[in-house]
């Protein structure tokens, strides 16, 4: 059976969105290569107009429009980049659209889709109930349906990514795609392949929502619960993208929340950008199968950076709490005076730098003539921290670890 686009297709693409999509950079990550082992570049399609990838699909999409359809509009269904991606290029090509998001969207990105001109409208607690609506007005008025992910013009813009990564770097032995409905690897996997048939293409989804890894497989999954990839969090993937998916990609790797969690820190932190979720999928999944891609040339794509500044905030004190650079702990004292500074001095005399402190007295828990004094603080790393905990313990003071998340809460 053929596959629905061709290299010639993707390559169309690229001549379509040239000039008019940037041109991302695809450089070498010397600090992530130390960390996992590999050789790997980063293609950061972040830095789009839109903030992620979807800008591509989008705009070879409209751009295969008649007249007659531009004049009629076009309707998307997104939460999100997609969204931003048809709002942004429909208002400059002047088609008239139509977004339908669902009503728990934040404000943030409802603003930003209807500050590129679009038709907001807001519709349903899910992405399926907004699906529907969808649906309903483009049939009620003759709108255009533009996927998010299984329409060959779509999947041919994406795939313009891996021309632009190969031409940089020929000698890439695997790229590494995050997967939803599966516009992106899709379209990526036929160019990629059709320029160098030796080249390996490895999906990763969130492991709560395996969807084309079962799909693939041929085994039930379920897909559900908080996923702080929201991009890739979906439950029905694309017939189309299925049938590349099974024929061109190796392998898809699911990768836990945790993991994710961790690339999203190592990209602000090691590369100096951001990455949202999805965007940081790629990295994930060598930060959990390092083994696999150890001694490669890997490139990665981040394809997308649209993530909250509070998420990241959280994100960057649970990963300092992992590696044991921030510490919270509970002391029981005697309410004498002097105490707290006994306690605060022992820990900056031991280079430890205190960044909150927070003393009980009135706690029903607390005896009396006792206090009960909170202390985050800050460490070059666990063993530095244990060496702290350890000399307030030599100096009788009890101490319980606490939850640092909750305390910076």
């Amino acid at each position: 059976m053929p596959l629905p686009i061709t290299l010639a297709d993707v390559q169309d693409a690229a001549r379509l969105i040239d000039g008019a999509v940037l041109r991302t950079p695809f450089l070498p990550a010397p600090k992530l290569s130390a960390l996992t082992g590999a050789t790997v570049s980063v293609k950061y399609d972040n830095l789009q107009v839109t903030g992620a990838f979807k800008e591509r699909g989008a705009l070879v999409k409209l751009l295969s429009l008649t007249a007659e359809e531009r004049a009629r509009g076009v309707i998307a269904m997104s939460a999100g980049n997609h969204a931003q991606a048809v709002a942004y290029h429909a208002g400059r090509l002047g088609i008239p659209a139509t977004i339908v998001m669902p009503e728990p969207t934040p404000f943030v990105k409802i603003t930003a889709t209807r500050g590129y001109g679009a038709t907001v409208v807001l519709s349903g607690d899910t992405l399926v109930e907004a699906k529907a609506e969808a649906q309903r007005l483009s049939e009620e008025h003759g709108f255009v349906w533009v996927h998010p992910f299984d329409d060959p013009h779509v999947m041919r813009g994406q795939g313009t990514i891996a021309l632009e990564m190969l031409a940089e770097d020929p000698d890439l032995d695997c790229l590494v795609v995050p997967v939803g409905g599966g516009g992106l690897i899709s379209g990526m996997a036929v160019a990629a392949k059709g320029l160098k048939p030796s080249i390996s293409v490895i999906g990763v989804e969130t492991r709560l929502y395996p969807a084309m890894w079962g799909a693939i497989k041929q085994e039930s999954v379920t897909c559900g619960g908080p996923t702080i990839a929201e991009g890739i969090a979906v439950r029905d993937v694309g017939d189309l993208t299925r049938t590349v998916v099974a024929e061109l990609v190796e392998d898809i790797i699911l990768a836990e929340e945790s993991a994710i969690e961790r690339a999203i820190n190592l990209f602000l932190t090691q590369q100096k950008t951001l990455a949202e979720g999805a965007g940081a999928a790629g990295l994930a999944a060598l930060l959990t199968d390092p083994a696999r891609f150890a001694g490669r040339r890997v490139g990665l794509v981040l394809c997308g950076g649209n993530i909250d500044p509070r998420l990241v905030s959280s994100i960057v004190v649970r990963e300092l709490a992992r590696d044991g650079r921030l510490l919270a702990i509970r002391i029981d004292t005697p309410d004498r005076p002097g105490v707290l500074g006994e306690i605060t001095t022992l820990i900056g005399r031991l280079q430890g730098n205190v960044v909150d402190v927070s003393h009980h007295r009135l706690f029903l828990n607390v005896p009396a003539k006792g206090a009960t004094l909170d202390v985050t603080f800050e460490t070059f790393d666990a063993a530095h921290g244990q060496k702290i905990i350890s000399a307030l313990e030599a100096r009788g003071f009890p101490v319980r670890p606490m939850n640092v998340a909750e305390v910076m809460a």
